[in-house]
């Protein structure tokens, strides 16, 4: 017995801890298991006889990631003094950890408890076993790092050769010998399976979307594969995770791919968990094209992805939806960058139109640009017109051959799906068969799977016979009918029927993106396409301003400016429908609409006292202050001699009275005398109108 170990620790019971790694080491390694129950006799041949045993933590790390109920009763135990040792085989086993191995042996040390392994016992309260097991416990924190670090070397130098296989996505199957060289993985056999694969990689590129390529799969009502937590294979009805995982999986695109996610620790709720994140591609640990066999080539898996990556509306373009606005997340703000967002306003909200106002949302910033999109988006469709056309025919010879010589998609995945379903029959058949007909507990459960399966089969057959039928019912289009509509792109585009997500894809496939601009003075919106294959082309549209639209004519304005000096506003009204200007929204002038317009153009309104103090005339009145006939004032006016306005063809002249008093005046004047002594002014007793 050690000196160490005193009546007062004998006193107390004894603590038996046990503990392994993980469940791997519990179903395999079962000597070190055994070794460890074996320190009971230890313990006894040390004089204790009351020995407790927590086994509970078998298969729980030490590492401090995972709750340990057992560690923690035992460390409660000897809070409370019970404990008069604790033994372990290797004290590895109590903690791998700093933090629970120092609040062991620093509890152990408060209360008396020893520390006891296959070799030593310890005290703590002694100052040198207390600095031995600190020295322990750090080497087993160092040694769990060290392995763990040469682990996860040794795994990583595997993956960059691709020579690491963990688990085989739906699709392919893993082969090879479990810890051997050769494992690789090869696609699955199961022709249903290959078929289903090809059959979503096709739909996307054909929609233009995983999401349009999910609505189609569950409109056709078909399955999809994918395996249980086992490796099972199962058949599925499809969702978007399913969808999506095939189509951003590089194994589809042969290629080998590792590190493409990692773990990141966290402490919440008093408990360290692991949040998974998914890395970008410049940080993944191996990629290896061309690995193995894939359902698409690299080069279009690569296509795929980009055109993926451009449907996210955050950092890229969006995908082509329903919204009227053709240039939907194609447009890019000049001045700032940004892209254009489509703003619908309008009877129904169906008029669209192209802002910039994403830095005022964010920053407060000025808005930058904004204009409607109805002319954009037809001057960008001539263009498309424009390119395509040479190329139309071809492209129209091209779609029918491929009309004819595809098969229906649906129908194909129909018949690999029935054909598993009769395997399924046939199988409950020979299950049935095989039983004994006295076991009706048994027989009975069997004819019902056989029926079950049974009704599958039929219930697939009427499927596919529904699908013949609509397939013969559709005409599909003759090489005449597709070359008619070649030779009208222009009604084919503007048809109301046509789906505007085809036109955006359409736009999409041959522009890489439109800078968009405004010029405000010559209000023109500046448009620089640039096509996929590099070339620019600028396009200037008039831009109508807001509200423009109903506004009243400048000529209107100014000849109400000018008319104010000596007409009221009902003489305005009358001499502005005499002369055939109309409001703004095309009706007659009345003197309300006329002081409505003048106080928005703040125009002053006409009095005598103000005409009278400004010194404005008309034609008559200013030829009767000269003594001159008003066809002289008006050839004197016509010939600039005499400065006055005449706002209306059919309206009156407008002279003010220091234009009359100027040495021009004068000698017009003095010269109209000359030439006639006695001239004619106007009979004070005809009536006159005054304008």
């Amino acid at each position: 017995m050690s000196e160490k170990i005193e009546a007062i620790h004998l006193q107390r019971k004894a603590v038996l801890y046990i503990r392994q790694s993980s469940p791997f080491q519990v179903l395999h390694n079962e000597e070190s298991r055994r070794l460890q129950y074996a320190m009971q006799q230890r313990m006894r041949s040390l004089g204790w006889k009351d020995i407790e045993v927590i086994d509970e933590d078998l298969g729980r790390s030490a590492s401090g990631s995972v709750v340990r109920s057992g560690f923690e009763r035992m460390v409660a135990d000897v809070c409370l003094g019970k404990i008069g040792a604790v033994a372990a085989r290797e004290v590895s086993r109590f903690a791998r950890n700093s933090r629970e191995w120092q609040q062991l042996v620093e509890v152990c040390r408060v209360v008396d408890t020893l520390l006891i392994d296959q070799e030593t016992v310890y005290a703590p309260r002694r100052s040198n076993d207390r600095l031995l097991l600190g020295l322990k416990g750090s080497l087993n924190e160092y040694e769990l790092d060290l392995l763990r670090q040469r682990s996860v070397e040794a795994r990583r130098e595997k993956a960059r050769r691709g020579e690491l296989i963990i688990s085989a996505p739906v699709g392919y199957l893993k082969t090879g010998t479990t810890r051997g060289k050769d494992q690789r993985i090869e696609k699955d056999p199961n022709t249903r399976v290959q078929q289903m694969i090809n059959l979503v990689f096709r739909k996307c590129f054909e929609l233009g979307s995983a999401r349009q390529a999910l609505m189609w799969l569950l409109e056709e009502d078909l399955q999809m594969p994918a395996r249980d937590k086992a490796g099972v294979l199962k058949w599925k009805r499809p969702t978007y995770g399913m969808v999506y995982q095939i189509l951003t999986h590089p194994v589809y695109g042969g290629a080998y791919a590792y590190g493409r996610t990692e773990h990141q620790p966290s402490y919440e709720g008093g408990f360290i968990d692991s949040k998974t994140r998914r890395r970008s591609r410049e940080e993944w640990i191996a990629l290896i094209p061309e690995h193995h066999e894939g359902y698409v080539s690299w080069e279009e898996f690569e296509r795929l992805q980009d055109l993926i990556s451009s449907n996210n509306l955050r950092s890229g373009r969006g995908a082509a939806r329903k919204g009227s606005a053709l240039l939907s997340g194609m447009l890019g703000c000049q001045q700032c960058g940004r892209r254009l967002a489509v703003a619908y306003s309008g009877v129904g909200a169906k008029v669209p139109r192209y802002c910039c106002h994403r830095g005022y949302l964010d920053n407060g910033e000025a808005k930058c640009i904004a204009f409607g999109a109805t002319s954009v988006d037809i001057a960008v469709a001539e263009q498309i017109f424009r390119v395509v056309a040479p190329a139309a025919q071809e492209a129209a010879m091209l779609a029918h051959q491929q009309t004819t010589e595809r098969d229906n998609e649906v129908l194909k995945a129909l018949e690999g799906e029935l054909k598993s379903a009769r395997y399924e029959a046939s199988r409950a058949q020979r299950q049935f068969d095989a039983a004994d007909p006295e076991n009706r507990l048994v027989t009975e459960e069997l004819e019902r799977r056989w029926n079950a399966s049974m009704q599958h089969v039929s219930d697939i057959e009427e499927r596919m016979d529904q699908q013949r039928n609509d397939r013969s019912s559709i005409d599909d289009p003759d090489l005449q009918g597709l070359m008619a509509v070649v030779a009208d792109l222009d009604a084919v585009w503007n048809n109301p029927d046509a789906d505007i997500r085809i036109k955006k894809r359409i736009v999409r496939t041959l522009i890489r993106d439109i800078v968009a601009d405004v010029d405000n003075d010559v209000s023109e919106v500046i448009l620089t396409i640039h096509w996929v294959g590099g070339v620019h082309t600028e396009l200037r549209l008039p831009r109508r301003r807001r509200g423009k639209s109903t506004a009243t004519s400048a000529e209107a304005v100014d000849a109400v400016r000018s008319l104010a000096r000596i007409c009221s506003d009902d003489l305005i009204a009358g001499l502005l429908n005499r002369n055939g200007l109309p409001t703004g929204r095309g009706n007659r002038w009345t003197r309300e609409r006329v002081t409505s317009m003048r106080n928005y153009h703040k125009i002053a309104r006409w009095t005598a006292q103000a005409q009278s103090d400004q010194g404005w005339m008309n034609l008559t009145d200013s030829a009767k202050h000269l003594g001159i006939s008003t066809r002289t004032l008006r050839l004197a006016i016509e010939r600039a001699d005499i400065k006055g306005q005449h706002p209306l063809p059919d309206g009156p002249w407008i002279i003010n009275r220091s234009e009359l008093e100027t040495p021009a005046a004068k000698a017009v004047v003095r010269k109209a005398k000359t030439r006639n002594r006695n001239p004619a002014v106007p009979d004070p007793k005809q009536q006159s109108l005054e304008f």
